[in-house]
């Protein structure tokens, strides 16, 4: 579901702000983007975006500024072993020139943030802690205000699929005459004029009638309607069971669809249908 949350904390010697963005996704998926002062952290941090949300894709940034100082200090051992392989370096290959400060500077891990340094202190990540938690707090209310009305829509199309189960129900028993005017005229046609054999009739009548019977896929459907619906307004995680039943849902409608070919009742077939496939795209926002 598409949400937006933003928290911010500050302390004596740095301020920190959080963001959370979500876009619809079948999975949890979370992207994440800090300060390298908070790299040691991130998977904690991760963990606890994991804990609060359960799907989309999760978009984290995390900026942070220090108001004070930052003290580094050299990493002495690993400058040395930079010095002494440049010099061999320059002995075995014959190059000219001495390493200068330039050059040491750039290379990677000689100068480190000092232990004891405000970048790491148990303060700041508690800022940081909070900042979060005050970002994902305001992007779930968001998805509150949202899922409220997403609930309601998806309750409108599941009463608009029992409206048209209804149809398919009390057209239903109009399958079997149907199939008898059907099949006598086109016997009376083949035979031309020869008298139809009734009981011969009423045998492929009852054969077809018991092919055509849809009773069982209107108590599926209307079981799968109840389901639906506690399920939308019972609350929590519900997001892979919707999705399910309303893959079986469209698959009862399907069989109706195979099984008559009464006029009304495929068009409330197709209607299921329709307003199925409207609540699958609906599913996707559903956690």
């Amino acid at each position: 579901m598409t949400a937006y949350g933003r928290g911010e904390s500050s302390g004596d010697t740095f301020s920190v702000t959080a963001e959370v963005r979500s876009i619809n996704n079948r999975n949890l998926d979370v992207h994440w983007r800090g300060p390298v002062e908070l790299s040691g952290s991130e998977i904690a941090l991760k963990k606890y975006v994991q804990s609060r949300l359960s799907r989309g894709r999760v978009d984290v940034a995390i900026t942070m500024q220090q108001t004070q100082a930052i003290r580094y200090e050299l990493n002495r051992a690993l400058i040395q072993g930079y010095v002494d392989a440049l010099r061999t370096m320059r002995e075995e290959f014959g190059l000219a020139g001495e390493p200068d400060l330039a050059t040491i500077s750039r290379l990677p891990n000689v100068i480190q943030t000092n232990a004891n340094g405000t970048s790491t202190s148990e303060e700041v990540s508690q800022g940081v802690e909070k900042a979060l938690k005050d970002a994902i707090d305001a992007l779930i209310k968001m998805r509150t205000v949202e899922g409220a009305e997403l609930q309601n829509e998806i309750i409108a199309r599941i009463n608009r699929i029992e409206s048209q189960l209804n149809i398919v129900e009390s057209n239903s028993p109009a399958i079997v005459e149907q199939y008898r005017d059907k099949l006598r005229a086109r016997v009376g046609e083949l035979l031309d004029g020869v008298v139809i054999d009734e009981g011969r009739l009423a045998q492929e009548v009852a054969y077809l009638a018991e092919r055509s019977d849809i009773t069982e896929e209107i108590t599926r459907l209307r079981s799968h309607i109840v389901q639906l619906r506690d399920l939308v307004l019972g609350g929590g995680e519900i997001g892979k069971k919707l999705e399910f039943l309303l893959q079986e849902t469209n698959r009862e409608a399907n069989t109706i669809l195979s099984k008559s070919s009464e006029l009304s009742i495929c068009d409330a077939a197709i209607e299921i249908k329709t307003d199925v496939e409207k609540l699958r795209e609906q599913a996707q926002n559903v956690e």
